[in-house]
């Protein structure tokens, strides 16, 4: 079996994305996610901005959660984004989200799946794109 294809984004936390107590305010981790899928997009395929372009919206139509560890301001964050399904409409994305330490270990704040349709700009289901579909089986070693 392929290994499922992944990109890897590194950030600090900001001020911002804390609570009264200091840690991240839990909603922001789904945002982090999106960071790293639309650099996997953009590595195995083309910019999600490009996508756009073409007419073809990705639309969030699950998402998961699991908290391990809080993270809380200056962290340095690494987030792994990893393709793990391709159908004709839909993809599914899997995410773990790491605290890296000062002496470069880590620890595992949360883990994550995302699973995206392909909309018309009406709103409406669609196929998603033979050249996308193609290219995303063959990153999963299946195309």
């Amino acid at each position: 079996m392929a290994s499922q294809p992944a990109c890897t984004v590194e950030f600090r936390v900001r001020y911002s994305e804390t609570d009264q107590m200091g840690i991240v305010y839990h909603a922001n981790y789904l945002p982090w996610c999106e960071i790293g899928r639309t650099e996997l997009i953009r590595q195995l395929w083309k910019s999600y901005a490009d996508v756009e372009k073409e007419g073809i919206m990705l639309a969030v139509s699950d998402a998961s959660l699991r908290y391990h560890l809080a993270a809380r301001y200056d962290d340095l964050i690494r987030v792994e984004a990893r393709l793990e399904q391709v159908r004709s409409r839909a993809v599914t994305f899997g995410y773990t989200v790491w605290r890296v330490d000062e002496d470069g270990g880590t620890k595992k704040l949360a883990t994550a799946s995302t699973s995206l349709i392909a909309i018309d700009r009406s709103g409406s289901t669609r196929t998603l794109p033979p050249n996308l579909v193609d290219a995303f089986r063959t990153a999963l070693g299946n195309g």
